[in-house]
């Protein structure tokens, strides 16, 4: 199977964690995609085993190498273009989210994705760390009875931003940045998709980062009537231990399960207790490709846009203050 790459601004580390899990993968080319030093992602290759070319032009890199899988980590305003010239030319995507900043760059993949016979997934990979993983298999086996409410939490430090998070034309909204792993814990904890949100944001004591909202909350109503919440913040102190603060609540008829310090926190009919996960057998990257492959399914259902979906509508909701109905989700 034969890769290439745009980029190294989010998570393409994602690629390496895992690539040799799968045998006979090749990585003949690289692109920045923009005016990125390309300097970081050749070292992250050569590092890797790998000793790719590098193409200023990534559509000339398409055109010439035609891989079978192209991961996009490049500029947000270019990601839905990018997809969307892959996914014209029968190559699947690997993309960092947001893959697209507005419900009209969005509207370009979902076309050029019903027209071609790729897949695409997004890079929001924290389904498979070991808590969260294992929690998801506990409420799939039954131990909080039938799910009623999940709240999610997504808590970063703030920290020096690039420049492009500070213009909402670039960045896109920390509700499709950072938020979007806590709306797919929604997603994945609930079993079922949105019917209604309705959100708050702000940029108010944002540390003079521009467009950059520094909080949001928000609130949905699935379809299968479960009540979830995701709070969602640039406010975690530069003290903290860790980089991100992530959790999950999962309230059912029969029990009780948070995610929280990497650890499970479970009360059932027997009592509390504190459960340290195992680390799982897949990862977000090699679980893509042996899918693609024709193995095992993926954690992650391939060919997805409902998380970008998702945090373009609850992003609307919150500019708008109005809430959003279920017309407003696919």
């Amino acid at each position: 199977m034969k890769l290439c790459m745009i980029g190294k601004r989010g998570h393409a580390y994602y690629v390496f964690e895992s690539i040799r899990e799968v045998p006979g993968i090749e990585l003949p080319c690289v692109s920045s995609g923009c005016g990125d030093d390309p300097e970081p992602l050749l070292k992250m290759a050569r590092d890797n085993g790998f000793q790719p070319e590098f193409r200023a032009d990534w559509k000339a890199m398409l055109d010439e190498f035609r891989p079978d899988v192209l991961c996009i980590d490049g500029p947000f305003e270019l990601h839905a273009e990018m997809c969307a010239e892959a996914l014209k030319r029968k190559i699947h995507v690997f993309c960092e989210k947001p893959i697209a900043l507005t419900l009209e760059q969005l509207e370009i993949i979902r076309a050029a994705y019903e027209k071609s016979s790729a897949r695409i997934v997004s890079m929001v990979g924290l389904r498979y760390e070991p808590a969260f993983y294992q929690a998801h298999k506990m409420v799939s086996a039954g131990a909080v009875g039938k799910v009623k409410t999940v709240r999610a939490q997504k808590s970063y430090r703030l920290g020096i931003r690039p420049e492009f998070y500070k213009h909402r034309a670039t960045y896109g909204g920390t509700i499709p940045w950072v938020g979007s792993h806590a709306l797919d814990w929604i997603l994945w904890f609930s079993g079922s998709d949105f019917e209604s949100v309705s959100a708050i944001q702000t940029t108010e004591d944002n540390f003079g980062n521009g467009d950059l909202e520094i909080a949001a909350h928000c609130q949905f109503r699935m379809k299968s009537g479960v009540l979830a919440s995701a709070g969602i913040d640039y406010l975690r102190p530069a003290a903290a231990p860790t980089h991100g603060d992530d959790r999950v609540r999962v309230a059912g008829t029969e029990g009780v399960l948070e995610v929280r310090g990497g650890k499970i926190h479970y009360i059932g009919k027997d009592g509390e207790q504190v459960i340290t996960p195992e680390t799982p057998d897949r990862r977000l990257f090699s679980d893509f490709l042996l899918e693609l492959a024709g193995g095992r399914p993926s954690v992650r259902r391939i060919a997805s846009s409902s998380g970008t979906w998702s945090g373009l509508m609850t992003t609307a909701a919150a500019n708008s203050a109005a809430p959003c109905s279920a017309s407003c989700f696919r």
